[in-house]
């Protein structure tokens, strides 16, 4: 009897048994081009993650372009205009989690493609999207951890608002920096680029249901510097708020900043590592 083919995410779980990340369904709309994808993280972003897209087309030559979607419901990321887009896939989380599950989603697929190094950015219009070449370069150069900064010269904050930076530059950056044991200037900027060989370390292990909303981010900055066979770099961005207006973020003001600071701390704390639980 002929067995019912099985759907991508299946096939990762069978190749992969000990990856946890949640289910998610994936549309491939474009065939693979290059070694590197960027994965752009979205939910709900309406004309800012079009306008985004529009601006990131031309990349297509240099990066195959992913959209990482948490579950839009706003009808921002129709199959049309993605490929009008030259977008390679859409992956739609379907499981529970937020950030860091989307990451999970992200990272299963694009290795399971055979991508050497994933970029990941916000898909909110925030980031100076041009610098992805920087990326690409430094991945080429055998970087394994690069961290956007706009605090390092040719980086630029616009607008950020006042309690952003005071938060980052007095309790964010200095903490991450402490438990990494090198300086990092802009660890709450979700601009970043990561290789395969770093999202593969089993002793890493970014595949596990632990990681959930902005763990990822803060957890792989502190162990890729930690660890003396990973090369880590910062390279200049931009990342402009909006002077007027709300600010594009889905991160509360008092319960959204509080687990933003528990997480902080656990990670510090060495909480994430593979031996705790």
């Amino acid at each position: 009897m002929t067995k019912a083919p099985t759907n991508k995410q299946d096939r990762i779980r069978r190749d992969h048994p000990g990856w946890e990340f949640p289910d998610f369904e994936v549309n491939e709309i474009n065939k693979k081009k290059h070694k590197y994808c960027v994965c752009i993280f979205v939910i709900n972003e309406g004309e800012r993650v079009q306008k985004q897209l529009q601006k990131m087309k031309p990349l297509a030559k240099q990066i195959d372009i992913v959209v990482a979607d948490g579950g839009s419901t706003d009808g921002s990321l129709e199959a049309d205009f993605l490929k009008s887009q030259d977008v390679r896939a859409l992956l739609t989380k379907r499981g529970k989690g937020k950030l860091s599950a989307q990451m999970r989603m992200a990272f299963a697929w694009a290795l399971s493609e055979g991508y050497e190094g994933v970029v990941v950015v916000d898909g909110n219009g925030k980031d100076s999207i041009e610098r992805i070449p920087d990326f690409i370069k430094l991945l080429d150069q055998g970087y394994d951890h690069i961290q956007g900064s706009r605090f390092i010269p040719g980086g630029k904050a616009v607008n950020t608002p006042l309690s952003r930076e005071i938060g980052l530059h007095l309790i964010h950056a200095p903490l991450i920096s402490l438990a990494a044991g090198q300086k990092h200037t802009d660890t709450t900027n979700g601009f970043r680029a990561y290789s395969a060989r770093l999202l593969k370390d089993p002793d890493i292990a970014v595949f596990r249901d632990i990681f959930q909303t902005y763990e990822l981010h803060y957890y792989l900055a502190i162990e890729s510097s930690r660890r003396k066979q990973y090369k880590t770099a910062e390279t200049p961005v931009v990342r402009t708020y909006p002077k007027k207006g709300k600010t594009p973020t889905k991160i509360s003001p008092i319960k959204g900043n509080m687990h933003v600071l528990k997480v902080l701390f656990y990670a510090v704390a060495g909480k994430y590592h593979k031996h705790k639980k």
